[in-house]
């Protein structure tokens, strides 16, 4: 007796990448399998590879869907520094699946011109909020420095809220807890 598989009708893909968000905020990047992912969804083997090609490409997908999340959830914060910086830690916390994968480029093809188009896009998003520091920078690479700074900073804490690594005196809520350590150091102008 042979047994069929459900059809998706739709958008298999988005199907597949939702389902993808879901193994690996269960068990985490590394632990996702294509055939795990068939299986998940009621597909063919075959049918992740077809959309995908290999975990790679679907971890490829996966990161250009999170860096296009990352720079909406930016922009929307709009041109303040310390809201920019709210916003990534919540894109840290509400896209955890995302997060763990866009900023492990040995889990996919980092040279694929959509990811590098995607993390542009959210790294100019991050660059807005950083034009808005007091332009008394001594050195012409100032905005730069700026720039990796205050993403070193917003990017550590979101890492270290979402492995659970903060004293536990910590504000219980990311967001309230990001600003007052994004307040510390880059305080408004």
């Amino acid at each position: 007796m042979t047994v069929t598989r459900p059809y998706h009708h739709g958008d298999l893909r988005r199907v597949l990448l939702q389902t993808a968000v879901t193994a690996i905020e269960e068990a985490g990047p590394a632990a996702l399998s294509l055939r795990d992912l068939a299986r998940r969804t009621g597909v063919s083997h075959a049918a992740p590879t077809h959309h995908f090609g290999d975990k790679a490409g679907l971890l490829t997908a996966l990161a250009v869907e999170g860096f296009d999340l990352l720079a909406a959830a930016l922009t929307a914060a709009g041109d303040d520094l310390l809201e920019v910086g709210v916003a990534y830690v919540d894109f840290a916390v509400r896209h955890r699946a995302h997060f763990e994968v866009m900023f492990r480029p040995d889990l996919y093809r980092a040279d694929a011109p959509e990811l590098r188009a995607a993390r542009q896009r959210a790294g100019a998003a991050l660059h807005i909020g950083v034009a808005t520091l007091p332009p008394d920078r001594a050195e012409p690479a100032g905005a730069r420095t700026d720039a990796l700074a205050a993403w070193s900073i917003v990017h550590g804490f979101a890492t270290l809220w979402l492995s659970g690594a903060l004293p536990p005196d910590v504000e219980a809520d990311p967001r309230t807890a990001a600003r007052t350590v994004i307040r510390r150091l880059f305080p408004p102008p």
